[in-house]
């Protein structure tokens, strides 16, 4: 008990240390709804991923889909070639004005079946979510995601709803390394988990509400 306070406290400390990183309400959501139409062939109108590879940005916390956009522009932060050549011509006003949009949308949410929702993994996924592992060292993920994964701006993202197959691929790129954008924090604890508490993790915060 005392370690899951001293995560959450951890988090807390992060995410005040963190919230210079990103201006809130600094953009224009008619503004940004106007240029997301180059965003639609991945992330869809309503901000839902055409396929599973690709990340939801309905309801995303304020803040967190700007500073993604901005690391694509590093080219140094988070390299993935399509996002390098969609953010090229993007200005700082536009990754905000994108951010003030879709962080307005409506979020989505995992659906997920009755089988699904009572199955061991499942369960496995939700005790390492909410308690983390003492043994190895991993911490709760609802120090910085929340209690039901709606993420904290601007620095924590909402990860439910998310599908699998995405949330999956992320904590493994943090695990290898591939990822490591968001500091050390995840790239710490994605290298604990084994690749089997990953799926089950993954499964639980596209599930959760």
């Amino acid at each position: 008990m005392k370690n899951n306070y001293l995560v959450i406290a951890a988090g807390l400390v992060v995410l005040l240390l963190g919230r210079h990183e990103t201006a809130l309400g600094a953009g224009d959501v008619e503004a940004g709804k106007a240029k997301s139409v180059t965003c639609v062939a991945c992330h869809g109108a309503d901000g839902k991923g055409i396929g599973p590879e690709f990340p939801n940005l309905a309801g995303q916390v304020p803040g967190h889909i700007a500073k993604q956009l901005a690391d694509y522009k590093s080219g140094e932060k988070r390299n993935n070639p399509i996002m390098a050549g969609m953010v090229a011509a993007l200005s700082e006003q536009d990754m905000q004005d994108l951010d003030a949009y879709y962080s307005s949308l409506t979020p989505i949410y995992g659906n997920v079946s009755e089988e699904e929702l009572t199955s061991d993994e499942l369960e496995t996924g939700e005790k390492l979510y909410r308690g983390g592992d003492m043994k190895l060292g991993i911490a709760a993920c609802i120090a910085c995601h929340g209690p039901a994964g709606h993420g904290i701006p601007p620095r924590f993202p909402r990860v439910a709803g998310q599908s699998t197959q995405y949330l999956e691929a992320q904590l493994l790129a943090f695990k290898s390394g591939q990822r490591s954008n968001d500091g050390d924090v995840m790239t710490r604890i994605a290298f604990l988990l084994s690749e089997q508490q990953i799926k089950a993790l993954s499964k639980y915060m596209h599930a959760i509400k």
